[in-house]
């Protein structure tokens, strides 16, 4: 379950929020039936309902990326979103942009190395910089050498790069905020937790133990 509470239909007022919920949800009530039409279980429009200006905010900046005015490449957008997921850790904003690569015409192959993208042959040198400017931006906070930026304009111009740079750190932000509240397919206990030792063991210094041998 997410960690925020979510809005049944019951409890809408905002038009916006009643549009997405018929459309993902048709007559039902989310929080009673989960589950969408793209088969995630829907709790993140559930939980930003709460809020219904900045969800209508987000709704607005799923059309931005999609709309036809943008001059971005698709698959280069989808890169970077995927990319962005996998590099935050939010399987929920990976796998829905992994499945956009697959409407686009990208392999298997290529969608799989996008998590080890660097070690590929897969990818061109304009989706090589595309990643590479991705993880500037979702693992760097933006810190982008002049070198790289080079040679991304050799290939995106000014409209291209600023769409790039706006849609991928809107997916850095979705996929934290995924994780944080752990909605959809990041409601995941953590994976890194102690290990239980043999029963009776405390502990052991394991550098005291070699420096005094014997000991």
């Amino acid at each position: 379950m997410p960690r925020l509470g979510q809005i049944p239909r019951s409890e809408v007022t905002a038009p916006i929020v009643t549009l997405m919920y018929d459309h993902l949800f048709g007559e039902r009530d989310p929080v009673a039936e989960p589950g969408t039409t793209t088969g995630t279980p829907g709790d993140w429009w559930t939980v930003f309902a709460a809020a219904p200006d900045v969800f209508e905010h987000a709704v607005a900046g799923f059309g931005l990326y999609q709309s036809p005015k943008r001059a971005l490449d698709p698959v280069l957008r989808e890169l970077g979103q995927a990319r962005a997921g996998w590099v935050v850790g939010s399987q929920f904003v990976f796998s829905q942009h992994a499945k956009s690569c697959r409407l686009l015409g990208m392999p298997e192959s290529k969608i799989d190395a996008i998590a080890y993208w660097a070690a590929s042959d897969e990818f061109s040198e304009v989706e090589r910089l595309v990643l590479a400017y991705t993880d500037a931006l979702a693992l760097q906070g933006g810190r982008v050498h002049d070198a790289l930026f080079a040679k991304l304009r050799e290939h995106l111009g000014d409209v291209e790069i600023l769409e790039l740079t706006y849609i991928t750190s809107m997916y850095v932000m979705h996929a934290i905020m995924s994780r944080a509240l752990r909605t959809e397919w990041d409601d995941r206990d953590d994976p890194v937790v102690e290990v239980a030792g043999p029963e009776g063991f405390a502990g052991y210094d394991v550098g005291a133990g070699i420096s005094r041998p014997g000991a």
